[in-house]
């Protein structure tokens, strides 16, 4: 039996659940992230749907990205690249309900990062994405 970490917006009405996670996750510091999260980084992870399809509006960014977020409750939650559907969308780490065994390993487009924003010295940076 698998355990399941479900995954929620602010009203709840958006609901994901995950069974496991990718082995790399990573702090984006590119200045979309940091604008729709409103943080210093965005880190997402990939989930499976379990309801709230209605409730979703995106935003397609100048370079073909989609930000996904809550109509109702406006909460910021996913992420997916150009051409991808719906069900490769990626989602905040922010938003899961309970404790998830995920470890960030890598920090990603920290040539973009605030200029307030300290990087994890411990940590595997890329000036841009992963593929640099």
């Amino acid at each position: 039996m698998s355990t399941k970490y479900l995954d929620s917006c602010l009203c709840s009405g958006v609901k994901f659940s995950v069974s496991g996670f990718d082995d790399q996750a990573a702090n984006c510091h590119c200045s979309m992230c940091r604008k729709f999260h409103g943080a210093a980084y965005g880190t997402l992870v990939g989930v499976n749907w379990l309801q709230g399809f209605n409730l979703l509006k995106g935003y397609q960014a100048g370079n073909g990205t989609f930000r996904t977020f809550c109509r109702e409750c406006g909460s910021s939650l996913g992420f997916r690249v150009k051409g991808a559907s719906i069900n490769e969308m990626e989602m905040a780490t922010g938003t899961f309900d309970d404790d998830i065994p995920v470890t960030i390993d890598a920090q990603i487009y920290a040539h973009y990062k605030a200029n307030w924003c300290q990087l994890q010295h411990d940590m595997t940076t890329f000036l841009e994405g992963r593929a640099e």
